[in-house]
């Protein structure tokens, strides 16, 4: 079974931001297709790929439509797979590295310095922890193969 493709429309040409997320979502599909996917999700990434092939609406709507289907697209790929595009950890942990590690290093600072106003100098800190372990994992993903070759932009 194959992926199925994202039918071109004629406004794909005419609107930038239609034009922009369907060659985004384009080149997702092409880094799917390089990985061994196995049926039951591939039948479930067709289905969403159907629905925004069918859907009838403005080319406003269309566009979060096919957003919305990149979006679903990975998260089945990351729940159930495993697999995840290039940058996934290291935008994930730069949040996180913030608050599981900032908030309370800034914390530190300021009840050591005894002025709360030092807060925000642990967020730059818990920022560059959760940017060095998402890099760290983001380079497991690919070493074992977990990566898609597709940058993800919404």
């Amino acid at each position: 079974m194959a992926i199925t493709q994202l039918q071109d429309r004629d406004s794909f040409s005419t609107h930038p931001k239609l034009s922009k997320a369907s060659s985004n979502f384009k080149e997702m599909i092409v880094a799917i297709e390089e990985k061994s996917i196995p049926e039951s999700q591939e039948k479930r990434i067709n289905e969403i790929i159907s629905g925004i092939n069918d859907f009838k609406g403005p080319d406003d709507a269309l566009v979060k439509t096919i957003n919305a289907g990149k979006k679903g697209i990975l998260q089945i790929l990351e729940k159930e797979l495993q697999i995840v595009p290039v940058g996934y950890y290291q935008t994930l942990w730069l949040a996180l590295g913030m608050t599981i590690f900032g908030i309370p290093m800034g914390l530190i600072f300021g009840m050591a310095l005894d002025n709360l106003a030092f807060l925000g100098i642990g967020l730059p800190i818990g920022m560059t922890i959760g940017i060095g372990i998402g890099n760290a994992k983001d380079a497991e993903a690919l070493k074992q193969g977990r990566q898609l070759k597709f940058k993800s932009t919404s």
